[in-house]
């Protein structure tokens, strides 16, 4: 299987500029358990850098990988606000009977040849359906509770997460162009 990494420039994610050109990624939604994450941050859509369109992000991502499988989790890094730390550093230090998530993203990349934004791997504006991967007994889902400060404002914190499918037939988007489009199985549908 091919995989799926993008390296994503968090500075690019707050603070974009429009002359450069580097990946970018949002955590447009969250829900962990029955806890739904606030879009509480308000960055520029890349794709419509040009009119200044915002949009309500729970997360800057860092970084995000996909190995590109039915059955592989999706993992990521982004980044929180302080409302977001809080919110699942009070799960994580809580007993986490209920590990089901409901994920939603967009990882943007910049196309040379048409000169804009488009997003190379995405969840087509729909929730997938997850739930918090384990490795060795351990659920993965950590929040620092140090602030980073590669970029200042606003006050945000680092945040991870792998989420492995709901056993039932899903889908992610992959673009390699603005007209390279194509989408690919995440899941395996049981019964």
């Amino acid at each position: 299987m091919a995989e799926n990494s993008y390296n994503c420039d968090v500075r690019q994610g707050f603070n974009f500029e429009k002359d450069a050109q580097a990946w970018v990624g949002h955590i447009v939604g969250l829900k962990i358990g029955t806890q739904q994450l606030s879009a509480d941050m308000a960055v520029t859509d890349p794709t419509s850098a040009n009119m200044g369109t915002t949009v309500k992000v729970v997360g800057v991502v860092s970084n995000i990988f996909w190995n590109g499988g039915y059955a592989d989790p999706i993992q990521f890094n982004c980044r929180v606000s302080t409302t977001n730390k809080n919110s699942i550093a009070t799960l994580v230090h809580q007993s986490l009977s209920n590990t089901e998530v409901d994920l939603k993203f967009n990882i943007y990349e910049y196309d040379p040849q048409q000169k804009a934004y488009f997003k190379c791997f995405h969840t087509n504006d729909a929730d997938i359906k997850g739930l918090i991967m384990k490795s060795g007994g351990d659920l993965q889902v950590s929040v620092d509770m140090d602030e980073n400060m590669d970029v200042v404002s606003p006050k945000n914190f680092s945040f991870t997460l792998g989420v492995m499918p709901q056993p039932s037939a899903q889908s992610v988007q992959v673009a390699v162009s603005t007209s390279a489009k194509f989408a690919k199985a995440w899941g395996v549908a049981v019964g």
